[in-house]
């Protein structure tokens, strides 16, 4: 790496941010911040968006900023710059994910081919086409996710994804059954207008919120879930050899490296992370796994029926963070 490095004016870091807040995201809490100084890109993780009680951890919400990071590497590849990624740059901060040096480069990383499929990417949660994911596809989902150092598990035979329809229920019955749970996500329950989290109509917040706050749907949703589960053209699981903010940054560069790497074969994806929300359930779901690695997400997989509208973003200005 050079010693120096090119300014990076205002435009320039606008154009690459508008790419790294498309990255999904728990809830749609978008739970990143920016900075830069002219010379790097930070990323830091905004605790102020976290879900205590869904992911009193924050590993969801650093995978979700580990998606964030892999965009901004895909737009600034597009765009002509080498990205150098240095993970966790100061161990006294611990908000301090990821700092980006951007050197021009005319041969830059080739995943800035998939910079169109970022504003495709849609997190599809009815029922896919009967099409089935072919092998070529699935191989391609496995490699890029062990280029971020992780590991797609692929629960093909039909045993296993009974089993892991099963935890899927199961954790649905969990999860709900937790009236803080669902004020939480009651709380996450927006008018697209806000720019942010699980988008309802304005005339009916009042009413869905109610209802979530006070009913324990589990079941019935478990039971919608398990049928999604076992309905779907391609069942996986991603792992990681650890579970610590490295393993769960290295989970969300994987994760958005599959989602963009589908887009090319006209797959989506949605999440059934219910197993591994909920602890009991998450060795469970290792054991069905192979059990090398610790099981961060499952992901089904499929070609969507309908193309669905873009979540909704917050304006570039709400992420850049200034001391």
């Amino acid at each position: 790496m050079p010693t120096s490095t090119p300014a990076l004016n205002r435009a320039t870091v606008d154009t690459l941010l508008a790419s790294a807040i498309l990255a999904p995201s728990s809830h749609n809490t978008q739970p990143w911040l920016f900075r830069s100084d002219g010379a790097h890109i930070e990323l830091l993780a905004d605790r102020m968006r976290a879900l205590p009680v869904n992911d009193p951890h924050d590993r969801e919400l650093t995978i979700s900023c580990g998606c964030a990071l892999f965009n901004l590497r895909v737009a600034a590849a597009a765009a002509g710059w080498q990205a150098h990624v240095t993970l966790a740059p100061d161990h006294a901060d611990a908000d301090l994910l990821a700092r980006v040096t951007l050197v021009p480069d005319r041969t830059p990383d080739p995943v800035g081919r998939l910079q169109p499929r970022i504003s495709a990417r849609r997190t599809y949660r009815r029922r896919f086409t009967n099409r089935p994911v072919d092998m070529i596809a699935t191989m391609e989902l496995g490699a890029s996710v062990q280029a971020e150092g992780a590991r797609l598990a692929v629960l093909s035979e039909p045993e296993q994804r009974h089993a892991a329809a099963a935890l899927v229920s199961a954790g649905d019955a969990s999860l709900w059954s937790s009236p803080s749970w669902r004020r939480e996500l009651a709380t996450w329950m927006h008018p697209r207008r806000r720019g942010d989290g699980l988008v309802v109509p304005a005339l009916a917040i009042s009413t869905a919120q109610l209802v979530v706050r006070s009913f324990d749907m589990g079941h019935g949703v478990g039971a919608k879930d398990r049928e999604l589960a076992d309905a779907s053209p391609l069942l996986t699981a991603i792992l990681t050899p650890g579970d610590a903010p490295a393993d769960w940054l290295a989970t969300g560069q994987a994760l958005q490296h599959a989602l963009l790497v589908g887009l090319t074969h006209g797959l989506q994806a949605s999440y059934l992370n219910q197993p591994v929300q909920v602890p009991d359930l998450r060795p469970r779901l290792q054991t069905l796994c192979g059990r090398v690695g610790i099981p961060q997400l499952l992901l089904r997989w499929g070609i969507p029926q309908t193309i669905l509208p873009a979540s909704p973003r917050r304006a570039l200005d709400a992420v850049m963070w200034s001391a």
